[in-house]
């Protein structure tokens, strides 16, 4: 590829990852076009469908994610293990939105939840998470920390969380200012 070419599609890319992180899954080809300074053939040239800039766009990620699941597994303590998994997926993840619900499906996804669930698995077997907590209850830790206002404050409330689903207790981090009503606390 040529020295430009290469250029532009990591321009393209650069761009279709901020606009899906702020904007959503719905932007428009033409917006990403705009954003990373080429013209919509240019963008077409590289990736002639949406689902193929969609796969481009987070392969990334999912590597990362999928890497990240793999080492966890190698972990003898389960707990820290999913605990390092959830805070890094946190970390990553605050005021994104995340992957596209028609992600194209690469095997990496179903890898990453089957080890996901090996972890909680492992997790309760050890008796270090609750018995009642499901898989999905990642989801909502993430989500949750959506709201937070900013990456520290995140991790704050989703070492909250899994305090709430173990028997053990960890220390917390440092705590975040954060405002409510008006004042700032922390």
């Amino acid at each position: 590829m040529r020295t430009d070419a290469s250029r532009n599609r990591s321009r393209i890319l650069e761009a279709a990852r901020e606009l899906f992180a702020t904007t959503g899954p719905d932007v428009t080809m033409r917006a990403i076009a705009r954003r990373s300074g080429v013209g919509v053939a240019t963008l077409y040239r590289h990736f002639p469908t949406r689902e193929a800039l969609i796969a481009a766009a987070f392969e990334q990620e999912l590597a990362h994610c999928d890497r990240l699941t793999e080492e966890a597994l190698a972990d003898p303590d389960p707990w820290r293990a999913l605990r390092v998994v959830v805070d890094q997926a946190v970390s990553g993840h605050h005021g994104k939105r995340g992957f596209p619900p028609d992600f194209p499906d690469t095997g990496a996804r179903e890898r990453i939840l089957g080890n996901v669930t090996e972890l909680v698995r492992r997790a309760q077997e050890a008796g270090a998470l609750r018995a009642d907590f499901m898989t999905a209850d990642l989801a909502l830790l993430v989500q949750a920390s959506d709201s937070a206002a900013s990456p520290a404050a995140a991790r704050r409330l989703v070492a909250y969380l899994l305090q709430s689903f173990s028997a053990r207790t960890a220390p917390l981090p440092a705590p975040a200012p954060v405002s409510l009503l008006g004042v700032e606390f922390g």
